[in-house]
């Protein structure tokens, strides 16, 4: 890591501490204030201290037990916590008891925490669901898209890709995952990895195994057209 990454990194963990002492002191001056409960959790999630912000949470549930829309918004915060400390079995089981306020947040919450418990089939379904009440949102046209790439549905998953890239072109992991597609379909994909390697060098670079994993399966498929 160079020395600029570092102080970055430095300079945020100090913000981050310092909000933590103004919530705290917001919260012993006004402990009726659910909003500040449910703001430092978040940040103790960016600081990865899950456990606090779980403990702080639940106390939140126990003090605002009789206001619904306030409950409601400390479990989605609580099940932010679990998703970000991967305990997704924890993170469903908060999502799934969200009201019709927070569903449209919930149902892609609950996608994305089967996506990474490897369930992408209820992922997708999830977040299918979630797309009825936000259908030009660009998060929820990705994930469903990244779960019909996992599960080998690529003329749909290039549908939604397309869809993502229209309201978002600069999305590097989108153009990616893109130009994966179109590897498998045949189509010219050069573009699309020349793109997702400008806006997002990290991704590009984390995905050159599935890159190699899908040119040796294109080619494989190639020795069995020619045969």
């Amino acid at each position: 890591m160079t020395d600029k990454n570092e102080k970055s990194r430095d300079t945020d963990k100090q913000h981050s501490e310092h909000l933590v002492h103004q919530l705290v002191q917001r919260i012993d001056t006004h402990p009726g204030d659910a909003d500040a409960y449910y703001e430092l959790a978040t940040v103790l999630v960016d600081l990865n201290s899950y456990a606090q912000a779980e403990e702080l949470l639940m106390k939140a549930l126990g003090l605002f037990a009789a206001q619904t829309d306030v409950v409601e918004k400390l479990r989605y915060g609580l099940g932010n916590v679990y998703y970000a400390a991967q305990d997704y079995t924890k993170a469903i089981q908060q999502f799934d008891q969200l009201g019709s306020q927070w569903k449209g947040a919930g149902y892609l919450m609950l996608a994305q925490s089967y996506m990474a418990n490897g369930d992408h089939k209820r992922a997708l379904a999830f977040a299918l669901t979630a797309l009825t009440s936000q259908p030009q949102d660009p998060a929820t046209l990705q994930v469903v898209a990244e779960n019909l790439l996992a599960l080998g549905d690529m003329a749909q998953a290039a549908q939604y890709y397309d869809q993502v890239l229209a309201l978002d072109p600069k999305n590097g992991r989108a153009n990616f995952d893109r130009g994966l597609v179109a590897m498998v379909q045949g189509e010219p994909y050069a573009t699309y990895f020349d793109l997702a390697k400008q806006q997002d060098a990290g991704y590009f670079e984390k995905g050159q195994q599935r890159l190699a994993d899908i040119e040796r399966f294109v080619q494989a498929q190639q020795g069995k057209t020619d045969k």
